[in-house]
C-alpha cells in the first residue's frame, strides 16, 4: 500500500474481468482502520487482504468499512469484514441492492430477464444460450451480508481518518453512490474515474430507468464543487487531479453522442444497431451485455425527453425512431 495523503493508504485489488483491478483505500483512525471499497469475495482478494492485514496494516483492526456503492467489485467482502467485527457505512440504497441481490439466487434464467433482452433487441442465438445457462448470480462473487448498517446520506458529515468529510450523492452509474469531499481530498469511488468512462446501463431490474439523466446531473452538481486543487482518489485507474475537466469530460462524452444518436435514429433501429455509433472498439462476446445496458441506457434517456418514439417489432425488439 503507498500513502496518497496524510494517514490515507491506497491499494490495489486484482478483479477476474477485463478491468482486471480496483482500488482501495485505508484510512487510519488512531485505534483502527477505517477502509473504502473491499473488491471482490474470491479465495484471491480474501488472501490479498489477509496479506495487507498481516502487513502494512497490522497492528489495528479494521473498524469500519466505507461502501461507495453497492456492486459487487466494491461490496464483494464487506460481510467478510463485518464478520470480523467491522461497521459498515453507506448509504441505504447502495446497503438495500447489496443486500437484496445477494439473497437473490436464481438457478435459471427469469423470464423477465429474458423479455427484457428480447425487447433490448439480443438477437436470438444469444437470447438462447442466456435461457440454457445458470444467469450470472450476485452472491457468486459477494460474501453474504448480516443485518445492520449506518447510513450516510446527501449533506452528511463523517469523521475518517482524522479529517471530516461531507458526503455528495451521486446517480446514474449507481444509485445513490457515495462520494466524500474534504479540503483538497475526493474520495470519489466510480462516480468520477480517469480515463475511462463508468458504465452507464439499464437493467431487467428497472427496464424503463433513465441512469443517463441521472449521471449528467450528477456530474454538473459535482462540477459545482470541483476545483484544481482537488486530488480525487477513484475507485479504479490512478488518482488524479483536473477534477474539474474530467467532470466535463464526463458529461460531454455522452451529450455529444446525443445529436448523432438522433441522426440515427432518422430511420427504425434497434439497439445493437446503435453499437457502431456509441463505441469506439469492437463489441465482442465480452463486452455486449454492458455494451447493450449502455446502448439502451442512451435509447431512454432521448425517450424520456421525448426526442424518440419505439414500437415493437414482430420479434419482439424494441424499434427506435427520432419523434
Amino acid at each position: 500500500m503507498i500513502e496518497v495523503a496524510d494517514g490515507i493508504l491506497w491499494g490495489r485489488i486484482p478483479l477476474p474481468m477485463v478491468l482486471n483491478h480496483m482500488n482501495v483505500y485505508a484510512l487510519d483512525d488512531g485505534d483502527g482502520w477505517t477502509i473504502v471499497d473491499t473488491g471482490v469475495d474470491t479465495s484471491k482478494t480474501r488472501a490479498v487482504w489477509e496479506a495487507l492485514l498481516a502487513g502494512p496494516l497490522a497492528g489495528k483492526p479494521v473498524r469500519r468499512v466505507l461502501l461507495t456503492h453497492h456492486h459487487p467489485d466494491h461490496v464483494g467482502l464487506v460481510g467478510w469484514f463485518q464478520a470480523r467485527g467491522a461497521e459498515l457505512v453507506t448509504t441505504r440504497t447502495a446497503w438495500l441492492f447489496a443486500r437484496m441481490l445477494t439473497l437473490d439466487v436464481q438457478e435459471a434464467a427469469t423470464e423477465e430477464a429474458l423479455t427484457f433482452y428480447r425487447r433490448a433487441g439480443m438477437d436470438a442465438e444469444r437470447i438462447a444460450i442466456r435461457a440454457a445457462q445458470r444467469p450470472f448470480n450476485f452472491a457468486d462473487i459477494v460474501h453474504p451480508m448480516p443485518v445492520g448498517y449506518t447510513r450516510i446520506a446527501q449533506g452528511d458529515t463523517l469523521r475518517v481518518g482524522g479529517r471530516d468529510w461531507t458526503v455528495h450523492v451521486g446517480n446514474g452509474h449507481a444509485p445513490e453512490h457515495a462520494t466524500l469531499w474534504s479540503g483538497d481530498l475526493i474520495l470519489a469511488g466510480d462516480q468520477i474515474i480517469p480515463g475511462i468512462s463508468s458504465n452507464i446501463g439499464v437493467y431487467p431490474t428497472e427496464p424503463e430507468a433513465d441512469p443517463l439523466g441521472d449521471w449528467i446531473e450528477s456530474c454538473h452538481r459535482l462540477a459545482a464543487l470541483a476545483g484544481p486543487h482537488h486530488l480525487a482518489l477513484p475507485g479504479h485507474k490512478l488518482p488524479f487531479t483536473g477534477v474539474p475537466a474530467r467532470l466535463r469530460q464526463l458529461i460531454e462524452n455522452h451529450e455529444n453522442a446525443l445529436p448523432r444518436l438522433l441522426e440515427f435514429l432518422s430511420e427504425p433501429r434497434r439497439a445493437p444497431d446503435c453499437f457502431p455509433l456509441l463505441f469506439k472498439r469492437t463489441i465482442d462476446d465480452g463486452t455486449y451485455g454492458l455494451a447493450l445496458a449502455e446502448t439502451v441506457a442512451h435509447l431512454n434517456h432521448v425517450w424520456h425527453e421525448g426526442l424518440v418514439t419505439r414500437t415493437l417489432a414482430e420479434d419482439g425488439a424494441w424499434l427506435w425512431r427520432t419523434a
